[in-house]
């Protein structure tokens, strides 16, 4: 997006907050290609024919997005945070929603190797790093952001960077550091 759409996202973001129906559908294809390109990554491996598709988690959470009446947008990158953790906890409801019945039987543990990919159909993989955020949520809620940022929301270093208002190299540095407190979080309940 150049210089002038971002403006133009953030000026449209604040004005729908406002309630301005008007600029939210003006919005919508402004941001729906990044949206969709992050719903994408996040189901690649989905199996075909599966119930949950890319554009249904870009509109779900697009009418989530733009529901937000409390948020002060700062821009951009903000706003695809913000949607990272909301296309997070769609993936997670929707998997505990399909696992009710079987109460965490069958689930396996994923080990972190950069950014892995997530599939819909490997629902145990949504509650693993889901379960092991909320454990990191409270030992270090900067860590956990960035995990989520990173990992369900498919943001760059850079742009976790611009959101957290931290520079590249701490965000570069924080998430070597939980890399490895998930793989170690996530290997130790695997056994």
């Amino acid at each position: 997006m150049s210089g002038n759409t971002s403006e133009e996202v953030t000026q449209l973001l604040c004005s729908t907050v406002e309630g301005d129906v008007d600029n939210a559908e003006q919005l919508m294809p402004l941001v729906y290609d990044q949206l969709r390109a992050l719903a994408a990554k996040m189901l690649e491996n989905e199996r075909p024919g599966a119930t949950l598709q890319a554009t249904a988690l870009v509109n779900e959470a697009y009418l989530r997005l733009v529901d937000q009446t409390r948020v002060d947008w700062k821009g951009k990158s903000h706003f695809f945070a913000i949607g990272a953790t909301i296309m997070r906890r769609i993936l997670v409801d929707y998997a505990r929603a399909k696992n009710r019945h079987k109460r965490g039987g069958g689930w396996k543990r994923v080990e972190l190797e950069g950014t892995p990919e997530l599939s819909a159909h490997r629902d145990q993989d949504v509650l693993a790093v889901d379960e092991a955020l909320e454990k990191l949520s409270s030992i270090d809620p900067v860590q956990a952001k960035i995990v989520e940022m990173r990992f369900f929301g498919g943001l760059t270093v850079a742009e976790v960077a611009e959101v957290l208002k931290m520079s590249k190299r701490k965000v570069e540095y924080e998430w070597q550091m939980v890399r490895a407190w998930l793989r170690r979080e996530l290997g130790e309940e695997q056994e």
